[in-house]
């Protein structure tokens, strides 16, 4: 028997839905930017609009920030909703919550574009400050009982299915070797067909976990979705919470869709974000099992530690 494919535009409880908590005001830059390759044009006009002049569009009625945007009352309010907000009067609360932050002598964010030329020092504080946004961006954006549930799930799985494929891959072996040093059953996955001969021998109890910074990596989904339909509770880790991937989640956890350039592929940019919900998901399992962990830890460092030895 399977299961239903969700619906990804959901009206309830999650990424894409109307939420009973806002997110607050500092989470917003990082809503727009995560969600903003999803949203139809007319919608990012809204959201870059609110996004770039926070202070302006809060002084503005719903009609107003249409006609700023060359959109419709309706268009804002659904941008609204989209960026968790339960409609427009609450958007502006946060954009003027956002705007006294930016009015409180915060120093100007700085460019991260990287020239050819570049010196090297300019390249470490400009991938510093990359990698700082991408992991602020992440926790600000990071459904917290999404990843509540997600971490209920693997504490209480036979065993864990991890799908990765090139840099996501690296990820899914972290993740797994993490979760094997604390006595779980975790296995990871990036050749797409062990991927699947293993997925089909999921049911009830286990847990698979997809991570895919566009949430189309058919490679990821083919497996994720055969654990899905054999009753697995299934994860996405992604960038994209409105991708193909979601369709097979009963938990999606949303990484920053950092932007890329010639010299700083996704691939590099996404891999930050992915590593922070992977700790996440870690240390939120090691605390819910602490009384065996603790001791598998142990056991682990006292095992390698010759390895270490001068």
């Amino acid at each position: 028997m399977t299961r239903d494919v969700k619906e990804t535009f959901s009206a309830g409880p999650g990424p894409l839905g109307a939420v009973g908590t806002p997110p607050a005001p500092a989470a917003l830059a990082a809503k727009v930017r995560t969600l903003g390759p999803s949203m139809t044009r007319s919608m990012q006009r809204v959201a870059e609009a609110v996004a770039g002049d926070p202070a302006g569009c809060a002084a503005l009625t719903v009609t107003g920030l249409a006609e700023l945007t060359g959109t419709s009352e309706a268009t804002v309010v659904r941008t609204a909703r989209l960026l968790g907000y339960p409609g427009y009067r609450d958007l502006r609360l946060a954009l003027a919550g956002l705007a006294a932050q930016q009015q409180s002598g915060r120093a100007p964010a700085l460019t991260t574009d990287i020239a050819v030329d570049d010196p090297i020092a300019d390249v470490v504080a400009k991938l510093a400050y990359d990698e700082q946004q991408t992991l602020a961006d992440t926790a600000a954006a990071l459904d917290t009982v999404q990843l509540g549930a997600a971490v209920a799930a693997l504490v209480a799985a036979r065993r864990t299915d991890v799908y990765g494929i090139g840099a996501s891959g690296l990820v899914a072996q972290d993740l797994t070797q993490k979760l094997l040093r604390i006595g779980l059953i975790a296995h990871a996955h990036s050749d797409p067909h062990l991927a699947v001969t293993n997925a089909v021998q999921l049911r009830a109890g286990d847990v698979a976990i997809a991570i895919t910074h566009s949430g189309s990596t058919g490679d990821v989904i083919e497996p994720l979705r055969a654990a899905f339909e054999r009753g697995a509770t299934t994860v996405a880790i992604t960038g994209r919470p409105d991708g193909p991937v979601t369709q097979y989640a009963d938990h999606v956890l949303t990484t920053s869709t950092a932007r890329e350039s010639e010299l700083r592929p996704a691939a590099m940019s996404s891999r930050t974000g992915q590593l922070l919900v992977v700790d996440c998901l870690f240390v939120g399992v090691a605390q819910r099992t602490y009384e065996t962990a603790a001791p598998a830890l142990s056991a682990s460092y006292e095992a390698l530690a010759h390895r270490h030895r001068s």
